[in-house]
């Protein structure tokens, strides 16, 4: 009864905007003291420092650091070129050069919101001096950019990882398909707006073009290879995977292109420490939140109680969709994450769900929640960019949300497609 009020309490907190890493970690201490009294805030202490100094996390950091080298060093801008010269021919080309572009971006990044300001900044006052609805512009790159957070590296992956101790490695292998699927589908939709909008074209083919921007792009393309040959190959850990994707893009944007500036370089440090904050808050607070949960075994109940409506797997998946869905509309991904994963993972665990599986699942309900009004973080990031109001850009968007709630439905029901590369390599 305790657990149920607390709960209510830290709804309520988030609905008049309390931060939300100080509402977790109020209520937190507060069924800490109901249930152990004062002593119990030596263990949470104990706990906060515990669960911020996951050596996986640091990861996080990094990966926003190499996102800011890459947006200050010309290498955003050489993939753009090189993915306009390989694809942008096609009616419509544009919007499917921003789907292209957030694919490559996505496999050194690993942030949603680093994508849509790197490449929104660019593509989407190109795309409306070529006659493309501003709503469409920001639609389509808001809703390729949430690719990055499927496609390895990937943020959320990291964090989940470090929440639930699974294999960020095989979480990274796993997001490949359903990424790569969900980038196909994509372009294919925007083949569909172009043919019946009549979008325009862009400049004809050619191969001169193309191998230019290639042997400009050339050491850009080099960092997934790098970043992700390294990772997979076993010669690197995620961790470490994140520092080497800061070292090449700074040598490469340093010594290759030489294009860094120093004061936008300096600005996007600062975006990226205040992120990294909020991140590490959350950390923190949850440590102390999943210590109170299973001391009181809320995650025991809510599985009896799931379980109580329907034992069956995929009954059981579907409710914790809607579910997540649900929160992914009113909170950010990383709060999500920490708030679901104590609670719902003995029970994903009792119905047989590898964690993998359920990893990408969490992460997809995510890419969907930052699409979804009002929170909707990459969504309010694009508008801001188009200048355009965020529920009409949402009706425009409704075709890409689809889409992504069909591979959350695919990597739901048909676990071959984020585990078969996974059994292949690490079973």
């Amino acid at each position: 009864m305790i657990a149920v009020l607390l709960l209510i309490l830290l709804a309520m907190m988030i609905a008049i905007n309390v931060p939300i890493a100080v509402a977790i970690a109020a209520v937190a201490l507060i069924g800490t003291w109901t249930e152990k009294g004062v002593f119990g805030f030596y263990d949470a202490a104990l706990t906060i420092f515990d669960g911020s100094t996951n050596f996986p996390l640091i990861a996080i950091p990094l990966f926003i650091l190499a996102g800011a080298l890459m947006n200050t060093s010309g290498i955003s801008r050489r993939l753009i070129d090189f993915t306009a010269a390989l694809i942008g021919f096609v009616r419509g080309g544009l919007a499917m050069v921003n789907v292209g572009v957030s694919l490559f971006f996505a496999e050194i990044s690993g942030s949603a919101v680093a994508d849509v300001a790197a490449i929104g900044s660019v593509l989407i006052p190109a795309m409306k001096r070529k006659r493309y609805a501003a709503t469409f512009a920001a639609a389509v790159t808001s809703s390729s950019a949430s690719l990055a957070v499927i496609i390895p590296p990937s943020i959320p992956m990291i964090l989940y990882g470090a929440l639930t101790d699974a294999s960020i490695t095989q979480l990274f292998v796993a997001g490949i398909i359903p990424g790569l699927l969900g980038g196909f589908l994509m372009l294919c939709l925007c083949h569909w707006f172009a043919v019946r909008y009549n979008l325009p074209r862009e400049e004809a083919f050619s191969l001169d073009r193309l191998w230019s921007t290639f042997k400009a792009a050339g050491p850009a393309l080099l960092l997934p290879i790098i970043i992700l040959g390294g990772i997979f190959g076993g010669v690197v850990t995620a961790t470490e995977g994140a520092g080497l994707a800061v070292v090449a893009a700074l040598l490469i944007g340093g010594f290759v292109y030489r294009e860094i500036d120093l004061k936008e370089l300096h600005g996007a440090l600062i975006e990226g420490v205040s992120q990294t904050a909020i991140v590490m808050l959350l950390v923190a607070s949850s440590a102390i939140l999943g210590l109170y949960l299973t001391e009181s075994e809320v995650p025991q109940h809510f599985a009896r109680w799931i379980t109580g409506v329907s034992e069956n797997k995929y009954v059981v998946l579907m409710l914790l969709n809607v579910m997540l869905f649900m929160l992914g509309m009113i909170l950010h991904g990383a709060a999500a994450i920490i708030l679901i994963v104590p609670i719902v993972m003995p029970l994903v665990q009792q119905i047989g769900v590898d964690p993998i599986q359920f990893g990408i699942i969490l992460t997809l309900n995510i890419a969907i929640g930052q699409q979804t009004p009002p929170v909707a973080s990459v969504l309010v990031t694009a508008c801001s960019i188009a200048r355009t109001d965020i529920w009409a850009t949402t009706r425009t968007n409704v075709p890409f949300i689809l889409v992504l709630i069909g591979l959350l439905l695919i990597v739901t029901y048909v676990p071959a497609v984020p585990l078969s590369l996974v059994d292949y390599f690490f079973r």
